[in-house]
This record gives structure tokens, sequence and C-alpha cells, in this order.
């Protein structure tokens, strides 16, 4: 054991042991380098010393970017969090030594993003990287002793439950599908119509349908096979006739791939359709207020007039029955018809 003066404002403290790794950190004051000594040794004593060398010697960039190289490329979602890692790596936490990042260095970001204008379900998602980031760390990377500042912040609150179906044909005037995928037959991405129909058929997410290829499908069965999911498992999905009609009327690809096009395109195109729709007469009539996913609502709140709970959720993909609440909002006066 020995604290050392190494110059202006530099004590060292160094403690060897047997039988355990050397430590050594230098401090401003000898009073602080005596308070680690005696912290030091008091864990050693008592058996539960575990060395704080690397996570006091590793910056959270460093590490930002060794998550980025071994584990994000293994994630579903590699690619938004690729993105959010960039964002991460610019932020001046991303200096601070990993043993040094408090709750509230994490709780400032979160503030930070917050006034940024990022909703509260993102900056959520940015934290979700720290936190994981900090476990993979202490768990595979040799910082035992670090805990997790994000397990000690307050989360943004989301409310990001949304129950906006298709609107039906009322006093005259066509139905929101109706309009929608006469819009989509007008504009210049040819696979949106058949994306757009079969979402509202079975309750496919975007990514599930654009990955699909010609070998999970059996039109004799009528039957989709989703081998790599969302939640993780693979499921069937039963097709109506509607749906086995969309897909018979595709032309098939070398590739075996159903769709070609891409999630980006999807998203461009399903937008401006919505934006530059007409009703009947031609004259612009907006689809306001929907997002492609809610056609996954909408199939949903269908599909729960025909099937249980517990079948719906094996279609939709759902392992909590509660989340089948999220995405079923039947009409009141289709409730009211139920009643005799």
């Amino acid at each position: 054991m020995a604290v050392e003066n190494r110059g202006p404002y530099q004590w060292r403290a160094r403690i060897r042991r047997k039988g355990l790794p050397s430590q050594t950190k230098t401090f401003e004051t000898k009073y602080e380098a005596e308070a680690w000594e005696r912290m030091i040794l008091s864990e050693m004593d008592r058996g539960v010393f575990v060395s704080r060398t690397s996570a006091e010697s590793t910056t959270l960039l460093e590490c930002l970017e060794r998550y980025l190289k071994e584990i994000v490329p293994g994630k579903k979602g590699y690619k938004q969090d690729e993105s959010r890692i960039r964002v991460l790596k610019g932020l001046p936490i991303a200096h601070y030594y990993m043993a040094s990042i408090r709750g509230s260095d994490i709780a400032s970001v979160r503030d930070e993003m917050l006034r940024d204008g990022k909703s509260p379900s993102t900056v959520v998602k940015y934290l979700a990287v720290i936190s994981h980031l900090f476990n993979i760390a202490r768990k595979e990377w040799g910082m035992e002793s670090l805990a997790n500042p994000v397990e000690l912040i307050r989360k943004p609150i989301v409310k990001n439950s949304r129950d906006r179906r298709l609107e039906e044909s009322f006093d005259g005037k066509e139905s929101e599908e109706e309009k929608l995928l006469r819009g989509c037959r007008r504009q210049g991405n040819p696979w949106l119509e058949p994306l757009v129909t079969l979402a509202i058929e079975t309750a496919m997410r975007k990514g599930e349908m654009l990955d699909l290829t010609w070998n999970n499908i059996d039109l004799k069965d009528r039957v989709v096979f989703l081998p790599d999911t969302k939640n993780g498992e693979s499921r069937e999905v039963p097709l109506s006739p509607r749906a086995i009609k969309v897909l018979k009327s595709l032309p098939k690809s070398i590739s075996g791939k159903v769709f070609g096009t891409t999630s980006y395109a999807t998203r461009k195109a399903f937008i401006k359709v919505c934006v530059k729709a007409k009703d009947a007469e031609g004259e612009p009539a907006p689809i306001e207020g929907l997002t492609f996913h809610d056609l996954r609502h909408e199939a949903t709140s269908r599909l729960a007039e025909i099937y249980p709970a517990q079948d719906l959720a094996k279609i939709t993909g759902h392992k909590d029955l509660k989340m089948i609440l999220r995405y079923y909002h039947p009409r009141g006066k289709d409730l009211a018809k139920k009643l005799k």
C-alpha cells in the first residue's frame, strides 16, 4: 500500500495484495487518495472487491464503438440502433469514463433530447441502447463494478396507443379503404396496392410482408409461414380468399421474394397516396392521420370478429393477450349489433 505525491495535484494510490490484481489510481488530493485506498482495502477484506480498472479507464465512446461492432449486428433492429449510436457518440457524455457516469448524467441526456423535440418513445429507445450497453459491459466486458445508471432515472411516459381505423362509407360517401386503394393504383409503386390489401387482410407487419418468399406461402392450404418475426418466434398466418387473389396476381421473380420494393419506398408512396387522395368525383380528399401500421390495427379488429383472443394472438404474433387490446378497436355500433 502506498500513497505517493507525484507533483502538483497528483497523488497516486497503489494497492498490491496477493491473489488480486494490483490497483492504482491518481487523485488531486492526498485525502481522496487515502479514502479510496481505505475503501478498496475494506472490500478486499470482506471478499467483495471487484476491480474498477477497466470501467475507470474506458469511455462510453469506446464502449459504443465496441457495442456497434459486436452486439448490434445480431439485433433485429440493427439499422435503427446504428443510427441511435451515431447520435450518442456525438454527445458530450460519450467522453465520460464508464465508472463516472451517474443517473444525473443520463437524466440530462433524456431532458436534452426531449427539449430537442424527440418524442418520448424515441427517447426511451435511446435509453434502452444505453441500458443494454451497460449490462453487456458489466456481464461480458470485465466491468463487474458498474451499476446501470439508466435504472436509476424516470423514463418518459410513452402514450403510443392508437385507435385509428379506416372509416366506413356513410351518407353515400365511399369508405376510406376504397379511396386508399384507388390512390394506390394511381401512384407509381406497383407493389403498394397489394401490400396495403394484404396488410388489411392478414394483420402482418410491413417488414414481415417485405421479407416474404414464395417458398413460405402455401396457396393450397391458404397459409403463410413466417420463420422470423419481431418477437423471435415463427408463426403461421391464414389467408383469406381476397389475400389469395392478391398473391396469385403477383409476378414471381428469380430472387424468390414476393415483393420487389423496400420499406422506405413503401413508406414514401403510402404517405404520398394519403396526402394526394381524391374522392370518387376526383376532388381532393386527403386521408388524415393514417399510417401504414394502422392497417395492422384495422386487420386485427376485423379478425377479432372471427377468432377468439387466443387464436388471434397466434395470428398476429402477440405473446401477451394484453397487447391484443392495443390493436383491437371494435366500433361501438358493431358491438351493439351483438346485443339481442
